[in-house]
């Protein structure tokens, strides 16, 4: 355990496995949504008004997501520093699946929505929905351990 870790983990106003799930189930919901509903319906906005739409999807889902998943970067990064007792590995395992996430997020996804808002283009709309499939898994998946932390 790291001691400067540890001395930040005393002074939170929540155990940190309270505060650590809060951003993690929060992004788990943003993405099972943003997967099965909101990308799905990109087919359906139409060619003319696409650009605009995908731009001002980007500047407002950034409002939403960007502080949640630096605060959930920030406790996961010291839950695997200062983790509860015997809970070390899965403290871990949660932090490498947020590498996953961030990675993916910026790796794939990005890449997709900046193709995206020069207009609608099927291709890298399918890959949007077929590589956000590795932060959903990865997302529900930090939900569960999140969860189990909590349990005990």
């Amino acid at each position: 355990m790291d001691e400067l870790a540890q001395r930040v983990v005393d002074g939170l106003p929540l155990p940190l496995v309270v505060l650590h799930a809060i951003p993690t189930l929060f992004m788990a919901g943003v993405i099972w949504i943003i997967q099965v509903v909101h990308y799905p319906l990109y087919q359906r906005v139409g060619a003319e008004s696409f650009a605009d739409y995908e731009r001002e999807h980007c500047a407002r889902i950034s409002w939403v997501v960007l502080p949640m998943m630096v605060l959930e970067l920030a406790f996961a990064s010291l839950l695997a520093l200062a983790p509860p007792a015997g809970r070390s590995a899965l403290a871990w395992q949660g932090l490498a699946l947020l590498a996953v996430v961030w990675l993916s997020t910026f790796l794939l996804q990005v890449p997709c929505h900046r193709r995206l808002e020069r207009g609608f283009d099927a291709a890298a709309a399918s890959r949007l929905v077929a590589t956000n499939w590795i932060r959903t898994i990865a997302w529900s998946l930090r939900a569960a351990f999140a969860v189990a932390l909590l349990a005990d």
